[in-house]
């Protein structure tokens, strides 16, 4: 029997948000050269309902592509609401509750998938000469773009050769030929140890890629879980049941039986092509491509009308901010919490394109450890940049918990007001980090070090415990019968609530 529900099967995520009023089914022509793009950034950037594309003018007929899958709405019913579907959790979830659903499954039993005999993802099953990328709608994303991208909202399986670890790993894909595609496999990521160890038997990397996983999946693929954790226990423990999988038409490799797309086949151990330009998770696109693997696919496997996810990276805030900068705040927030460090709250701000992580300190807690400023900094610093999760992201920012980190005007104005010139910033330049930061220089980009900073906007008082003045907000200013009062009124005064 198929699962159900908005984590566990792309297809019920898609119809639940067009029932819900939080995704559009366009039955215009659309050309998925551009057009689709171009809809798509103008949604994010206007935070307007996912756009479903039902009638495309290249690809297959039926097929069909979803733009903007985790972006931000406007919606009253909670701006996080698309984020909250991908965990079949309600609308409204908040932020702290998204992290501590994330963080309380990291600490849970591992729940394995369970392995069927098939599923949707085999309802149409290509092999040999009948494999043809270009029959599905990828699409041309960026002007800019060196390429086609046909994986922008999937993830990567592979395995290690004595099979002890299955990675579920993000990572792009462009179009290179027909039955060929190219993509980074950077040697920091999952994907690419797991890869480096079958090149150095000199033998090609059996892999598979998901496109339209369960939504609970392709966010485990993109979370910086430790090495040699298998992401789909993880993604069992998350949903509360076991992921359905089923074997690929290959190799002994199992994905998600409700995916709408499975491409299978093995990454070269030696021949690469240029990748990209593309526009980037960092809002730029540099004019250069680069010498990426190659991926050999063999057999396609997909469901009837298949749905492309698709991601159009840029300005935040778009998936690699919504769902990579949760997934990141969650593995920083637990690290951090395991250290013993005073921290009550880690955030990925979407609007700084995961290149800075907020983190509340307790600052009760602070002053009973009788830290300075430069020691917590160290201490933040060394949990963090020597993690995983911490390569990623470059810049820590510390503020008091009297701020809220997830409210991105709160955290500019504790900038603002409280980091001190000169005596605020703990700079870490041994620090190793991912070489896509676009301030890098070429030789901190070669060594993969550098670039990395501590910022402190904690007041002088607020290490010993104290804020000094009052915020001078509504929530602080009146008392609490006008506040009541006014809350109750606003609309009799002329307001919208």
């Amino acid at each position: 029997m198929t699962q159900r529900g908005s984590a566990l099967n792309f297809r019920d995520f898609v119809e639940e948000l067009i029932e819900a009023g939080d995704a559009v089914d366009i039955r215009q022509p659309v050309s998925p050269t551009l057009e689709v793009g171009a809809i798509t950034r103008r949604v994010y950037e206007t935070r307007g309902p996912a756009p479903l594309f039902s009638n495309l003018t290249e690809g297959a007929p039926g097929h069909r592509i979803l733009g903007a899958p985790a972006g931000l709405t406007s919606r009253a019913d909670g701006a996080y609401g698309r984020l909250a579907a991908h965990f079949g959790l309600p609308r409204e979830t908040t932020p702290r509750e998204l992290l501590e659903r994330l963080i309380s499954a990291m600490h849970a039993e591992p729940l394995a998938p369970r392995v069927v005999a098939g599923g949707p993802c085999k309802e149409n099953v290509l092999t040999g000469e009948d494999v043809d990328l270009t029959r599905f709608p990828v699409p041309l994303l960026h002007a800019e773009d060196g390429g086609r991208y046909f994986g922008t909202y999937g993830f990567h399986v592979v395995r290690t050769p004595d099979g002890r670890w299955t990675s579920w790993s993000v990572s792009r894909t462009m179009l290179h030929g027909p039955r060929t595609l190219v993509g980074p496999a950077m040697p920091q990521q999952h994907l690419g140890m797991i890869h480096q160890m079958w090149r150095e038997r000199g033998e090609p990397t059996p892999w598979a890629m998901v496109i339209g996983a369960p939504p609970a999946a392709l966010a485990a693929a993109g979370m910086p879980l430790p090495a040699e954790v298998n992401e789909d226990g993880y993604v069992g423990a998350l949903a509360g049941s076991p992921v359905d999988v089923v074997r690929t038409e290959l190799h002994d490799l199992h994905v998600p039986a409700n995916s709408e797309i499975v491409l299978e086949g093995w990454i070269s151990p030696d021949e690469t092509a240029p990748e990209g330009p593309m526009g980037e998770y960092h809002g730029y696109s540099f004019a250069e491509s680069k010498p990426q693997p190659v991926f050999h696919v063999e057999t396609v496997t997909h469901r009837d009308e298949p749905i492309l996810p698709v991601c159009v990276a840029g300005l935040p805030p778009e998936e690699n901010h919504t769902i990579w900068g949760t997934m990141i705040s969650a593995t920083s927030l637990d690290l951090l919490r395991s250290s013993g460090l005073p921290v009550s709250m880690a955030w990925c701000s979407y609007e700084a394109a995961t290149c800075w992580i907020a983190v509340s300190v307790d600052i009760g807690r602070l002053a009973g450890m009788r830290m300075s400023e430069r020691q917590l900094a160290d201490a933040v610093a060394e949990v963090l940049f020597g993690s995983h999760t911490g390569w990623l992201v470059p810049k820590v920012i510390l503020v008091a918990d009297d701020i809220d980190v997830t409210d991105i005007d709160q955290l500019v104005w504790a900038m603002a007001t409280r980091y001190h010139p000169g005596t605020g910033e703990y700079v870490y330049p041994e620090a190793p980090g991912i070489p896509m930061v676009p301030y890098l220089t070429p030789e901190e980009v070669r060594t993969g070090r550098g670039g990395k900073a501590v910022i402190s906007c904690l007041l002088p008082a607020q290490l010993a415990g104290d804020t000094p003045g009052i915020t001078a907000s509504f929530r602080n200013s009146f008392p609490e019968d006008v506040r009541r009062r006014v809350v109750e009124k606003w609309s009799e005064y002329g307001f919208r609530h």
